[in-house]
């Protein structure tokens, strides 16, 4: 039987995210509401790294804060590792965003804290079954920052502050981690370098990654393209 276009857009094999038909739209003063993402369905197998590109606009980063939790879709469902994200509330919501990991293009770190405090920073308000801080320093030490634990984020370049927030973004040992245009602030050779470390704690960690980029080379070495236009998931690619 033939496959239709969607079905071949969205056909992965043991998804470990999976979006059917998610939609989300934003107010405009005075006229029709903006369509960040249009219906828009993907399945996406675990361990895998997903780029996600297209022009500014496209409905890249509303689309990872839609799988985040960190905004609510207007339709359509949205499962991680079997739960419905969809509809999470309260205690639930929280613990489910706690099992996400960010990377913004801006650091986000806090100013007055040390890179090891940053780390540990998600972790503050919880009990944990393990060392907060050995967790935070073996982060630090896997993203080659073991010497600058104690350096307030003012004292790093921007490629180490960058690196600094990857090390937080894994603190809770995340099944995804989401990566919105995690090199946009830095210059092309640093850049590389934070993508080299993202797809190898991918692959040590066995981390579903999901990467938005305008960057088509850093794009091409991600496991699968996904392009985006107007809010629509329009090709992809492998």
């Amino acid at each position: 039987m033939q496959r239709t276009s969607a079905e071949a857009l969205t056909e992965v094999s043991v998804p470990l995210v999976c979006l059917t038909d998610v939609r989300k739209t934003f107010p405009l003063p005075g006229g029709a509401p903006l369509v960040a993402v249009n219906d828009v369905s993907l399945s996406i197998a675990a361990g895998t790294a997903v780029a996600l590109t297209g022009p500014s606009g496209s409905g890249k980063s509303t689309l990872l804060h839609l799988i985040g939790a960190v905004e609510r879709s207007d339709g359509g469902t949205i499962d991680v590792d079997g739960q419905r994200v969809t509809g999470l509330s309260g205690a639930a919501l929280a613990a489910y965003r706690r099992r996400i990991g960010f990377v913004f293009q801006r650091f986000h770190l806090l100013p007055t804290l040390t890179a090891l405090d940053n780390v540990m920073a998600p972790l503050i308000p919880f009990r944990t079954a393990f060392d907060k801080a050995a967790r935070a320093r073996e982060l630090l030490a896997m993203v080659g920052l073991a010497d600058r634990s104690a350096a307030l984020p003012s004292r790093l370049s921007g490629g180490q502050q960058q690196r600094v927030a990857i090390a937080r973004a894994l603190i809770n040992r995340p099944a995804v981690l989401l990566a919105d245009e995690p090199t946009g602030n830095l210059d092309s050779q640093t850049g590389t370098a934070i993508v080299d470390l993202l797809l190898r704690l991918r692959d040590e960690h066995a981390t579903t990654l999901i990467m938005a980029t305008h960057d088509t080379g850093i794009a091409a070495r991600c496991d699968r393209v996904v392009q985006m236009r107007d809010g629509c998931l329009t090709s992809l690619d492998r």
